[in-house]
């Protein structure tokens, strides 16, 4: 989770390159599986630590992820199996799966499902984000399904209100 520049850790936005894919190259997919396990597991840390209200302390976003909530939803989404987007070597769309981008406001963030033209994403968006919603949920993140322009979905996520 670190926030050097290239040299840590980064949770998959779906703006990225495909992860790895486990039929071609095993070892990267286990490794980037074990970078995500071992980040969400410092994220719940995190959590533990610095938590000093009632209640489960994994169920608050920390201090750490409001001031990162791009990050911190995208890692969420990661640890939790859902499948990025992607973007190949020309920046087109590669894969389908959910895309996490700063929101309208500050520590907001949108979170989209999205894919190459013909792909299917739009048939899937709704499922996948309310599947989405119900994840970033259990983790303090209040996620609200909008439909946006020319009827695609999206959900606007920021942290949950202490206590609430």
């Amino acid at each position: 989770m670190s926030d050097a520049g290239g040299t840590g850790f980064e949770a998959a936005t779906g703006d990225g390159p495909p992860p790895p894919d486990p039929a071609r190259d095993p070892d990267a997919a286990r490794r980037r599986a074990t970078e995500v396990r071992v980040a969400f597991e410092g994220l719940l840390q995190i959590r533990r630590l610095t938590h000093t209200g009632g209640g489960d302390p994994h169920a608050v976003p920390a201090d750490w992820e409001r001031g990162r909530p791009v990050r911190a939803v995208a890692l969420a989404l990661e640890a939790a199996g859902t499948a990025p987007s992607a973007l190949d070597a020309d920046g087109a769309r590669a894969a389908t799966g959910y895309r996490v981008a700063p929101g309208e406001r500050p520590g907001q963030v949108r979170v989209e499902w999205v894919g190459p033209p013909g792909g299917g994403a739009a048939r899937e968006e709704e499922g996948a984000l309310t599947a989405c919603a119900r994840t970033l949920e259990r983790l303090g993140w209040e996620a609200l399904l909008y439909r946006g322009p020319r009827g695609r979905r999206h959900l606007e996520v920021e942290p949950a209100a202490p206590g609430g």
